[in-house]
């Protein structure tokens, strides 16, 4: 059996799997907003996956942030509480077990290349396009990590392609600007809609709208299809996935999979453009079972 946590801000989530990717129990519980009351209530979560299915796993953890290689610490991660702490050696003190860690990202990437919407292709690229954009790769039914842990760290690189009056792009958290997250995340489409409209709304009623045939909306949309596909062009360009699968709440857009493919050929250096643009399968329970397929098949 495969335990998979998928710790977020506000939830953390637990599913068991069988071997068969079959779900043989799910919990959800608010988190905590202390590292060591996230290392009991994850510990806590585990017991109660194990009692109900009367069965021992192994545990994969999808977090914010990732594990530095050089100091074991955590890095990166929104969770503010969970930096500079050896969160993967703590986990399994409290576990008595071994614990695989991977950015929340890199285990959407993972369930929807095992059994999702992209099963089969030899690499993908899975997308996050949420409150923040993030990315990762899975090559042979394997993530890929890299030496500094950050493979697929597509959101912090600027905005391919870039338009004159694009730049110098909004200001990022992480201390640059025209970053792609400040673009294609959903409070960044709603800021370029404001920026444009001087109207605060929210992606979803920006989407309504652009449906209902407002046009500043629909150039709205118009102009986030561009640039997300500006953004996949210049991941093709080096990385040339077999498939390309978004999760996250703008990936819900069902405009995008023809919008987005259809503009991409533009920016891509080859004569002929085959990837698919996928939606998710798993949905918001992509990155919870990819935390348990951590564990892969023997």
């Amino acid at each position: 059996m495969r335990i998979g946590i998928d710790l977020g801000g506000t939830k953390i989530e637990g599913i068991a799997l069988d071997s068969t990717g079959h779900e043989r129990a799910r919990k959800r519980i608010a988190s905590p907003r202390s590292y060591d009351a996230t290392i009991a209530a994850i510990r806590d979560l585990v017991a109660a996956l194990e009692a109900e299915t009367n069965e021992q796993g192994t545990v994969g953890i999808g977090m914010p942030g990732a594990v530095s290689p050089a100091t074991g610490l955590v890095k990166n991660a929104n969770s503010t509480w969970l930096i500079g702490h050896p969160f993967g050696r703590d986990l399994e003190a409290s576990l008595g077990r071994e614990v695989r860690l991977a950015n929340d990202a890199d285990c959407f990437a993972l369930s929807e290349a095992t059994d999702g919407a992209a099963a089969g292709a030899t690499s993908v690229f899975g997308v996050i396009l949420g409150t923040g954009v993030g990315g990762g790769i899975v090559v042979n039914g394997a993530l890929l990590s890299g030496p500094n842990a950050i493979a697929g760290e597509w959101g912090h690189n600027s905005l391919p392609f870039v338009l004159a009056d694009e730049m110098p792009g909004p200001d990022c958290y992480c201390g640059k600007k025209g970053c792609i997250e400040t673009w294609l995340s959903g409070p960044g489409f709603a800021a370029d809609y404001m920026r444009d409209t001087r109207e605060a709304l929210s992606p979803e009623a920006i989407v309504a709208a652009a449906e209902a045939g407002n046009r500043p909306a629909r150039l709205a949309l118009r102009r986030y299809a561009d640039r997300l596909a500006r953004a996949l062009a210049h991941v093709i360009n080096i990385l040339d996935p077999h498939a390309i699968v978004l999760g996250g709440g703008m990936s819900n857009i069902a405009a995008l999979y023809d919008e987005v493919p259809s503009r991409w050929g533009a920016y891509i250096f080859s004569d002929c453009v085959s990837t698919p643009l996928l939606r998710h399968k798993h949905g918001d329970a992509s990155g919870v079972r990819g935390a348990a397929w951590l564990w892969p098949n023997k």
